[in-house]
């Protein structure tokens, strides 16, 4: 929202300058995210001068010359050649010295005022026409001035030039009241009266409002009263269409607004002058005189201001006439029905439609309009009236227009005021720091909050019906500490607190130790939306599209559905990294996927086909290991995410030997393995497949784990700490080397392992694998190593041999091992 500082002068009189001005506005909650000086005359006509032709001679050596002598308020008049046919003795002008820089036209291009010679006679400056100085388009010949017009004064000072400031702010959505020079006034008036500063709001003066006749009444119905709640109009006949004036078009560019002819400027006038968005039709083009707002059939077709036709639904508020749609209400106009070249009768629409309503139909069409943008967050349904009285009278004055009718104002049941009740103990309370009651009192007046009753230090406030994001107790409160000052809230010396239960597993603390862990093993986490293009789903059978939740007014194609995977979002980040030349990445993400299973969907829960998951995500791509002087590069592998797994899961306690590991059929994925632990799969983890690489234009191999993070902290609910002494007696180490079948896995030599030897057997090893054509078919040979210890005593030689023994004849009659020598 761009606010122009002169333009705010006009309604607030706050004694601050401009930059005093933008800290205020950030310090009271309208954070201003751009400055910006704005020269009304570029250049500013610094060294051009009111001066009076002395004297004026022709020019020996042309016919058009003249050779003059200008008093500009020095000590001696300046020797000027001038070429226009208006020059004369005793001229009052407007003359340029030498070394000003003009604009002319108000273009870029800088034209610097030199001594110089013309035709042999010396000139020092330039007597200067309007299109010369850029303040007007006309070249007839110098500009004139009035006899009494002062000599030596600047011309800035002279013509009244006042530079102007453009301050933006960044306005967040819930504070629509301040998208307007009067939203802003206001804030800036409510500051400086709980300051003790002497102020109002200055709003423009109606009262002049009466109809000149009533020679062009057009009926107005409104069909429908839920989609638009208030709906006034009035006419204004004979207007002359032409270019708005200066100040209003200063206002309007200042806004970024392009003016384009006087009536479309009032109504983009009183749009940011007031916030109330207005519409203007042609009245020629209301054909049966009559307004009707209503609904169309689904699927009529209409073509908008931008010549694009598109197709209605039943749920898009229309502005029409008897005969047709001529506008969508609070979002855009009709090719047909607008402001012409020709129009000389104006019908003036000034509403309140539902914000919902607009909102869908914005949303639906594609479009984003500064009409749009205030009614989806709540205009003030208060203003209608007054707005369409101001912008009545404008046309008035600067189109000399009649206003034909009286208003009409069609409002079945009129916004109230946001009744409700504040505890000065809450507003301590929620604000750390007592304020004074005169002081809440002052600063709810200057917020124009009325005071319907007191008991017992609670009142009973009404927060007017244009400060949509203020209907509860709390939001009254953040807009008192907003004026009071947040910097005015003591930082204080000590923190006091209490202790908290929190509940065990903690899922908080468990996901800082993971991000801790990951973190310090050289992963960098990313954060990413919740929205994504649905299109990743289509085909999908591990993820369906079908089972996407989603969004009904969605913000774009890109952002329809919440996602089912974080893979995607992963891989997105991936791919603009590596299209950044940075394509060795270790990356982790936690967030919520969501899920939609019609089937469990019911009248009585119809939100019982929703559900969401918790999960982390983590990737590697590129090189695991960078080329360095004493290392060769060493490229990431499915192993290195698999090892970060393994790690991982035993920081949460969790034994890995107790997974159950299956091979993943999953189209996310090339390769892939399931864990999980019991009944429940922990994570997936693989190479994810090159459709769906070639989907997010990613080239490289990416190795992917996704872990269903709630299961996991699940799972360390049961897990417990305990510590024992450490053992007097050494342990004993012993290898094996086995051949197995190829399907044979470690884990299941591990199980008989122990299963055999419970008592000294401390651990199991697999520390080498080996196939080839060394080894008879299907079989493959596995090393183990096993650490054996007797807490009580020293083992003995014979007590070893037994248990290892023991060990091959187990793994010979329960997996087919044979003991290799």
């Amino acid at each position: 929202m761009n606010i122009s500082y002169n333009w705010l002068k006009r309604y607030v009189d706050t004694g601050l300058s401009a930059e005093e001005t933008a800290a205020v506005l950030t310090d009271i909650g309208l954070e201003v995210e751009g400055f910006e000086k704005i020269e009304t005359v570029k250049g500013g006509l610094r060294g051009v001068v009111v001066a009076e032709v002395l004297t004026c001679t022709d020019h020996p050596d042309s016919d058009h010359l003249h050779i003059t002598t200008v008093d500009v308020g020095a000590a001696e008049p300046l020797q000027i050649v001038c070429g226009a046919a208006n020059c004369r003795a005793g001229l009052k002008v407007l003359c340029a010295t030498v070394g000003a820089v003009l604009y002319p036209d108000g273009g870029d291009e800088e034209f610097k005022i030199k001594r110089s010679k013309i035709r042999g006679v010396e000139s020092l400056g330039m007597l200067c026409a309007e299109d010369e100085l850029g303040i007007g388009a006309s070249h007839d010949g110098i500009m004139e001035l009035p006899a009494d017009a002062p000599v030596g004064m600047p011309a800035g000072e002279y013509l009244r030039i006042e530079d102007d400031y453009l301050i933006e702010i960044g306005l967040t959505p819930n504070r629509v009241d301040a998208a307007s020079h009067i939203g802003v006034a206001r804030d800036l008036a409510a500051y400086l009266i709980s300051r003790g500063r002497k102020t109002e709001v200055r709003m423009p003066d109606v009262s002049a409002f009466a109809p000149d006749n009533h020679d062009l009444n057009i009926k107005i119905r409104v069909e429908n009263t839920e989609a638009a709640p208030r709906y006034a109009g009035v006419t204004v006949t004979g207007c002359k269409i032409g270019p708005s004036p200066e100040w209003m078009q200063n206002c309007l560019r200042a806004a970024g607004i392009n003016p384009k002819n006087n009536l479309v400027d009032i109504t983009n006038f009183v749009l940011f002058e007031l916030g109330q968005p207005l519409h203007a039709f042609d009245a020629r083009k209301i054909e049966g005189g009559e307004v009707v707002v209503r609904t169309c059939a689904e699927g009529t077709p209409f073509v908008t201001l931008d010549g694009v036709e598109r197709k209605l639904t039943a749920d898009d508020l229309m502005i029409c006439s008897a005969e047709r749609p001529m506008c969508i209400a609070g979002v855009f106009g009709g090719l047909d029905s607008g402001i012409g070249d020709e129009t000389a009768d104006v019908f003036i629409e000034s509403a309140y439609f539902n914000p919902v309503w607009v909102r869908k139909t914005a949303k639906r069409f594609g479009l984003n309009t500064d009409s749009s943008f205030r009614f989806e967050r709540g205009a003030d349904p208060n203003m209608q009236v007054y707005a369409a009285k101001r912008a009545a009278l404008l046309m008035k004055e600067l189109a000399g227009g009649k206003i034909s009718s009286d208003i009409t104002d069609i409002c079945p049941a009129p916004i109230a005021d946001f009744v409700f009740d504040l505890s000065f103990a809450r507003v301590n309370a929620l604000i750390g720091k007592e304020i004074p009651e005169e002081t809440v009192r002052a600063i709810l007046a200057a917020l124009e909050v009325k005071i319907l009753g007191e008991k017992e230090g609670v009142l009973t406030v009404a927060v007017p019906p244009y400060r949509v994001d203020v209907q509860r107790e709390a939001d009254l409160i953040e807009d008192i500490l907003r004026i009071y000052g947040y910097n005015n809230v003591e930082i204080p010396t000590r923190v006091r607190s209490t202790l908290s239960y929190a509940p065990r597993p903690d899922r908080s603390k468990l996901m800082n130790m993971a991000a801790d862990f990951l973190t310090a093993n050289g992963f960098t986490e990313i954060m990413s939306n919740s929205l994504t293009r649905g299109a990743y789903y289509e085909g999908l059978t591990s993820c369906p599209a079908e089972r996407c939740v989603r969004i009904l007014n969605p913000l774009s194609a890109d952002l329809n559905v919440m996602r089912q995977t974080l893979l995607f979002n992963m891989l997105e980040a991936v791919a603009l990294n590596a299209n950044r030349k940075n394509s060795d990445l270790q990356l982790y993400e936690f967030g919520n996927c969501y899920f939609y299973d019609a089937e469990k969907r019911t009248d009585e829960n119809p939100l019982a086909a929703y559900s969401e998951e918790y999960r982390l995500a983590v990737a590697v791509t590129g090189l695991a290991v960078p080329q360095s002087w004493n290392a060769k590069p060493e490229k990431a592998s499915f192993f290195t995410l698999r090892a970060v797994a393994e790690k991982l899961l035993r920081r949460f306690g969790v034994d890995i030997y107790a997974l159950k590991t299956e091979s993943l059929q999953s189209d996310l994925y090339g390769e892939g393995l399931s864990m999980s632990l019991g009944n429940r799969e922990l994570l997936q983890i693989g190479t994810v497949s090159g459709r769906i690489r070639r989907m997010l234009d990613v080239k490289q191999e990416v190795y992917f784990m996704e872990v269903n993070f709630d299961a996991l902290v699940r799972s360390t609910k049961k897990h417990k700490i305990a510590a024992e002494e450490l053992s007097k007696f050494p342990e004993v180490k012993r290898d094996l080397a086995l051949l197995v079948d190829k399907q044979v896995t470690f884990s299941a030599l591990r199980d008989v392992a122990f299963a055999t030897e419970r008592k000294l057997l401390k651990s199991v090893a697999l520390f080498d694998v080996y196939e080839g054509d060394k080894l008879p078919a299907g079989k493959k040979s596995y090393a183990l190593s096993f650490i054996l210890e007797d807490k009580s005593r020293t083992l003995d030689e014979k007590t070893i041999e037994r248990v290892m023994a023991n060990l091959a004849a187990q793994f010979e009659s329960r997996c087919g091992a044979t003991v290799r020598s």
